[in-house]
């Protein structure tokens, strides 16, 4: 059988829904997902648009084995241009509503336009409407969730929506599913807010999508999903401790940022770790959506009497060592607070970080902020104050809505901001690890980690171990690598966590034993790296010059003061050349006409 991409087309602004149907060429050339994505941004051609304005597509795209019993698919993209970087942007959320929108039949949703006032979307399998929400507006993630479930009398629906922030058009709000899982990064629910879109709910009836060979599907799944269950990091470390497990591994190596990248060791980090987390405020683990891992951690809200969600890793680092803050009980408050608002973790604590080391500076005046709590690392009055006064763009808040760089540049000093394009880095210090800080300064979206994750190779040893301070050529075609791996499995709508266990081979089998295909490991990953110069190109057209491919200047200038690998800096400089030659591009880091013969772009 023919597989077909079936797209859900909303406008806004004309009030009006339709459908479109790409064909099997298109799932050949781009997946489904993330690769979707790019493919619909760059026919678009959106790449000079406003990213709060009407004309930016808001794209919320599934994967091909999304809603199957494949490990972990349950995963969905969210791309769009990003307000924050002004580049693409891709945010991906595990959950049930990727899930939930293949069981209606859709395996992607394109938002066009604006509506006049606040409006959701309803999706029941093949009927769709865009109904009012003035009365949603205003409400937090977990109200607007019980009030719509009420309204539309479906205790099962499943829904992405925004909070106050997304509302607010604060450039570093998520778009939030299933009360606690974010599509967090690069503004993605900025653009949603712009567009006056509250939330989308999904009701399928339709049930998992069919596989061309369905019992050789099934043994593949079945094989995949004993892999991991036999890993000891995905069968092991992450269904006991979470993802928070990597506190005291990236501490003990010396790259766990401290005060704002100053260092990377903290002598505190074993009371914020996923062991502490477990034994002070853990319930139960959550998985996703056919997820056998299940890294997700119910949590009992300490300050608020009541369960929650998370911390992750990420979140426990940027609430905690980043801000210089050891009080697990305020970093699991806060995390909490930030999926009730729709706010990206990561953001909002470097920003309120970045703000620390600006007022322990004399930048920022007391005046400034009065009557809230100074900014002193180590403060945790600063935690939960401004995350309210961000989301609502209130007083201070207001500035710090705009995100780090904004922030440390209207200061004359933007290298106080730790983000690359932008967009804030993640828990791991590249000075240490030198591939990840490669994948931090080329990554299409900016400062990110997810999307190259070289702490698997450097650190974790998966797919082998390799020593995280090598520069070699081999280092960087492994980040390359990674790069167009984690393209793939993003675009087939699964976890990078499967990583752990899985490879390309594994990716392969179950993509063809799903589609009915014959390809080559070889030719998926080169499917993957069709999409990364797809995006690559969205940003030039976009205005992206090659000296934004670096990191800040601390991570190049100012060795790591203590630690394991006391003394070191990031060579990406040195590395970028390699990388860019690697990739068949120019070198000055534009794509090449033979490259984008080569992928057919």
């Amino acid at each position: 059988m023919a597989f077909e991409i079936k797209l859900l087309k909303v406008n806004l602004t004309e009030k009006k829904v339709e459908t479109e149907v790409l064909g099997e060429d298109i799932a050949k050339r781009w997946i489904g997902g993330r690769g979707l994505g790019a493919y619909l941004m760059l026919r678009a051609k959106a790449s000079k648009v406003d990213p709060l304005g009407p004309e930016n597509p808001l794209i919320f795209a599934s994967g091909p084995l999304s809603g199957t019993s494949a490990p972990t698919g349950g995963r969905y993209n969210v791309v769009t241009k990003s307000p924050t970087t002004g580049f693409i942007a891709f945010a991906n959320s595990g959950g049930y509503f990727g899930a939930e929108l293949k069981h209606a039949g859709w395996d992607a949703i394109y938002i066009e336009g604006k509506a006049e006032k606040p409006v959701y979307i309803l999706i029941q399998d093949d009927n769709v409407e865009i109904k009012d929400a003035s009365h949603l507006w205003g409400k937090v993630v977990s109200e607007t969730e019980a009030t719509l479930r009420q309204e539309i009398g479906r205790e099962k629906a499943k829904i992405a929506l925004i909070g106050p922030a997304g509302e607010n058009l604060v450039k570093i709000a998520a778009v939030m599913n299933d009360g606690h899982r974010a599509a967090g990064r690069a503004g993605v629910g900025a653009v949603m807010g712009s567009k006056n879109l509250k939330a989308i709910a999904v009701i399928g009836s339709k049930g998992a999508p069919q596989p061309a060979d369905r019992e050789k599907f099934m043994q593949v799944v079945r094989e995949k999903v004993n892999i991991l269950r036999n890993d000891p990091v995905a069968g092991g470390g992450l269904p006991k401790y979470g993802t928070a497990v990597l506190v005291n591994i990236i501490n003990e190596n010396g790259l766990y940022p401290h005060k704002n990248f100053q260092t990377g060791v903290y002598d505190k980090a074993p009371e914020q770790s996923g062991e502490a987390l477990e034994a002070k405020y853990l319930t139960k683990n959550k998985p996703c959506y056919a997820c056998p891992i299940g890294c997700g951690r119910v949590t009992k809200l300490p300050l608020m009497k009541e369960e929650s969600e998370g911390p992750e890793y990420e979140s426990i680092w940027t609430f905690g060592s980043n801000m210089g803050i050891n009080d697990l009980a305020s970093i699991v408050t806060a995390n909490h607070l930030c999926d009730e608002y729709g706010l990206d973790t990561i953001s909002t604590g470097s920003t309120l970080a970045a703000a620390m080391e600006l007022y322990e500076n004399g930048l920022i005046k007391d005046e400034e902020f009065e009557p809230g709590p100074p900014f002193r690392f180590g403060n945790t009055e600063v935690l939960h104050y401004y995350i309210d006064k961000i989301a609502k763009r209130e007083g201070f808040g207001d500035k710090l809505a705009e995100g780090s760089y904004r922030l440390a540049e209207s200061y004359g000093r933007p290298e106080f901001s730790m983000s690359v394009k932008k967009l804030e880095l993640p828990a791991y210090d590249p000075r240490v690890v030198q591939g990840l800080g490669l994948q931090y300064a080329t990554c299409n979206r900016g400062g990110d980690h997810v999307k190259g994750y070289m702490i698997s190779p450097e650190i974790l040893g998966y797919p082998k171990k390799m020593d995280p301070t090598d520069t070699s050529e081999e280092k960087v075609a492994m980040t390359k690598l990674i790069q167009e791996a984690t393209a793939l499995v993003d675009s087939a709508g699964l976890c990078i966590f499967t990583s752990f266990g899985l490879w390309g081979d594994d990716y392969r089998d179950l993509l063809n034993s799903f589609f009915g295909w014959d390809l080559s490991t070889e030719e998926y990953i080169k499917i993957g790296e069709r999409i990364w110069n797809a995006e690559r190109i969205f940003n030039l057209e976009a205005g992206l010059k090659a000296e934004e491919d670096t990191l800040p200047p601390r991570m190049i200038n100012e060795p790591m003061p203590e630690g394991p690998y006391k003394g070191q800096t990031s060579k990406v400089k040195e590395m970028m050349p390699v990388y860019y030659k690697l990739r068949g591009w120019n070198p000055d880091g534009t794509v090449s006409d033979a490259k984008k013969q080569e992928l057919g772009l």
